[in-house]
């Protein structure tokens, strides 16, 4: 045997690219609180992991088509000159082509159950759903349409933060809406908040914990500040369930958590129970 005879070359592996194109994308999704592998169809129509119950992030859109009977929307139009923070135009106008939203929320009225509410869904897929300029403004129009018209709010937090990019200007956004929340519950009526993974940030630290009544999906990351940032500042490893919703609601930051298939009917639950009674 001669063991330094060259070896006949294997023939390279053509890949058929009208096939490979063919090949479905995320056909396996691994689920981001407990790993486990899951068929993407298997997943349902609310997207929830078999194993543990944690909701994938959905788009604002595919939210109010799983929740609403109605939907108007408001405000589409808005727009600001961007700031001058290098290729930030360019990654504004991605974000609104791959979510079909001119900023991180999406705004307007809305049935549930039959039931008329003013309704906020933030969206995670348009930069992280950063809280920017538009994005405040489009909450606190909500809220200011509620107050004059006697409806109750039900907003979606899904958040990374303030938009770095717009800095002070996005700061700001913290305070006004919180503003137009107060004046909305010294009217007497309702805000309710659903707190989906992840809020995190300025978003956490003003209007999405200002609800009068706090609802959570499961294994939602919700905090301030992040996991390796209080890691490095306390020089200590965090447990799994740390900024996680049940640690929340261990603690009395939310008052429950509802599985995604079951929203619908607990937001029309509360909205009928905190009904303004019409005037005669």
């Amino acid at each position: 045997m001669d063991l330094f005879a060259k070896k006949a070359e294997q023939p390279k592996l053509f890949r058929d690219k009208e096939l490979n194109d063919r090949i479905p994308d995320d056909l396996f999704l691994a689920c981001p609180y407990c790993g486990a592998q899951s068929y993407s169809k298997a997943l349902g129509t609310f997207r929830v992991c078999g194993n543990c119950g944690y909701g994938f992030r959905l788009q604002a859109r595919e939210r109010v088509a799983l929740m609403t009977d109605e939907f108007t929307e408001f405000d589409a139009d808005i727009k600001v000159d961007p700031t001058a923070f290098p290729g930030y135009e360019q990654k504004l106008e991605r974000a609104q082509q791959q979510t079909d939203l001119n900023d991180s929320v999406l705004t307007g009225l809305a049935r549930i159950e039959d039931v008329p509410t003013a309704l906020a869904v933030m969206d995670s897929y348009f930069i992280m759903g950063s809280l920017g300029t538009i994005t405040g403004e489009k909450i606190t129009r909500l809220f200011e349409h509620a107050t004059t018209h006697q409806l109750s709010v039900v907003l979606f937090a899904a958040s990374g933060g303030a938009r770095m990019q717009e800095g002070i200007m996005s700061l700001m956004q913290m305070a006004k809406v919180s503003a137009a929340v107060a004046e909305h519950q010294e009217a007497g009526l309702t805000y309710l908040v659903v707190l989906t993974d992840p809020t995190m940030g300025g978003v956490t630290a003003s209007f999405a914990m200002q609800g009068d009544i706090i609802l959570a999906e499961p294994h939602a990351l919700i905090g301030f500040a992040g996991r390796r940032v209080i890691e490095q500042t306390i020089h200590e490893q965090l447990p799994k369930e740390f900024q996680r919703a049940e640690q929340l609601l261990e603690h009395g930051f939310v008052d429950a958590i509802v599985q995604r298939a079951d929203l619908t009917a607990t937001i029309a639950h509360l909205l009928r129970l905190h009904r303004v009674p019409a005037e005669d």
